[in-house]
């Protein structure tokens, strides 16, 4: 029997970088230095130092930027650089300061001379616009120093020594060399999208030669690309050893969890540490109702002890690692602007790898444990904190389920491993408990109901009345206008 001769190693080399900068969208770039940057006041200490040197300008664009300690102390190094003529253009999103920050924090650093643009506020004629978010978590200062990674600018980030609340697990990268062109261009791009561009901006001369041996890809995403998404399902299909996955809201969609379960099956070592205790809860339980198919087949999935585990990392075969702020589910996938680095040089993937393992830890491991009396496995308690028994009720079986509960908790301090509960029927129950209070107000106050409808009604046909008007006076324009023939 022939078969067919394998290709050689140079050639498969070329078609898997071919193929990878065809799924992200992004070419390789070589000749760049890497620092990872662990945790939030890694990274602060970092950016402030960058921005206090800053001798051009600074471009700043974070999802949430927050009126407190840390976002006043943000906000008063960029207002001594904007009053010493370096140019500073901020984007923070909408959604993501609502209710952080408001106009009146900004007003100071506008008066000083530097320039703040809101992401997609709501608006009439676009119904829908508020979906989409800019999530990016971004700096660059003078076109040299490049920063990105999962972290806001909120004190939150830092978490509270006098209420015994440790800070959040989260991982930033700081750039240098031919990449960071790649991230003062995607900032620009948010930048016009909001309102005119900016300036020219001329590249530093330090970030066009060399400054280091690490090739990476730039990944910023925008709506609907789902660059970002091409990517990790490729990555999934191509790791042969090990892929570890680190995300903070991770929703898998049915494409990618395939994907998972398939590499899993083919012998890859597969796991994905997710919080223990999210800051969404509803995330964190759509996230749980997901874990049986990844654990039957044999994907490893731990839970954070700590407060709150907002990175977003991925390292395969000790070569390839992803960092920056897209989460593993659809918002971030197709609906967001987000902003990650795919770095191919295995001394980084090392040092995340490395990290990855401390981070498992000070985690634990849910598992599935074989049921006695059926076929199968049960699916039990993944809560990170054991659970105070209830009340007794002289109900003997209440009384074996809290015993039960005891065991697994004692179980999972001793050997940091948790058995899996039903959460697949959680969400079931909740819905179940808001549908039937929705159906009573419904017939004992109509009008709760009725006018929230109404109001919601009255939006959307105001918004897409403006945007048909629009797009009719765009017609009636385009058919007045003279031919060039």
């Amino acid at each position: 029997m022939s078969t067919k001769p394998s290709l050689p190693p140079t050639t498969s080399r070329l078609l898997a970088q071919q193929a990878l900068s065809r799924a992200a969208g992004a070419p390789l770039i070589e000749g760049n230095a890497i620092e990872l940057l662990i945790d939030a006041q890694a990274n602060y200490d970092a950016w402030l130092a960058a921005i206090r040197g800053a001798r051009h300008r600074v471009l700043l664009e974070n999802y949430i930027v927050r009126d407190d300690a840390i976002g006043q102390l943000f906000r008063d190094a960029l207002i001594e650089r904007a009053q010493a003529g370096v140019m500073v253009a901020v984007v923070a999103d909408w959604a993501g300061c609502l209710g952080q920050s408001r106009n009146a924090f900004w007003a100071p650093l506008r008066a000083a001379g530097g320039d703040v643009r809101i992401f997609n506020p709501p608006q009439l004629g676009a119904p829908f616009g508020w979906i989409s978010r800019d999530h990016r978590k971004l700096l660059v200062v003078d076109g040299v120093h490049g920063f990105l990674s999962g972290v806001c600018i909120s004190e939150k980030w830092l978490g509270d020594s006098t209420r015994d609340i440790a800070p959040w697990r989260d991982t930033g990268v700081a750039l240098r060399g031919p990449a960071v062109i790649e991230l003062e261009t995607a900032f620009a791009q948010s930048w016009s999208g909001i309102g005119a561009d900016l300036p020219a901006l001329t590249p530093a001369p330090a970030s066009v030669e060399p400054a280091g041996s690490v090739s990476l890809r730039v990944i910023a995403t925008q709506p609907s690309t789902a660059g970002m998404y091409r990517l990790d399902q490729l990555i999934a299909s191509m790791a042969r050893e090990t892929l570890w996955l680190t995300d903070a809201y991770f929703v898998g969609v049915a494409p990618y969890v395939q994907a998972l379960v398939a590499a899993s099956l083919d012998g890859v070592d597969v796991r994905l540490l997710v919080p223990g205790s999210s800051d969404i809860p509803a995330v964190a339980a759509m996230s749980r109702s997901g874990y049986r198919p990844l654990l039957k087949a044999g994907i490893r999935v731990f839970e954070w002890n700590g407060s709150m585990l907002h990175a977003k990392t991925a390292v395969a075969d000790a070569q390839w690692a992803r960092v920056g702020s897209s989460n593993l589910n659809i918002a971030s996938w197709l609906g967001n602007r987000e902003i990650d680095v795919a770095v191919e040089d295995a001394g980084f993937a090392g040092q995340l790898a490395a990290q990855y393992e401390k981070d498992l830890q000070n985690a634990t491991e849910i598992v599935l444990a074989p049921r006695q009396r059926r076929r199968g496995e049960s699916v039990q308690s993944s809560h990170a904190r054991p659970r105070r028994a209830r009340g007794g009720s002289g109900s003997s079986s209440r009384a074996a389920a809290s015993a039960l509960r005891i065991a697994n908790s004692v179980s999972a301090a001793l050997s940091n491993h948790r058995v899996l509960e039903n959460t697949s029927s959680v969400p079931l129950l909740v819905g179940t408990v808001v549908l039937a209070l929705l159906a009573v107000i419904a017939v004992l106050w109509p009008a709760w109901i009725g006018w929230p409808f109404a109001l919601i009604a009255a939006w959307f046909s105001l918004n897409l009345g403006i945007r048909g008007w629009r797009l009719r006076q765009r017609h009636r324009q385009a058919d007045t206008e003279p031919d060039d023939d």
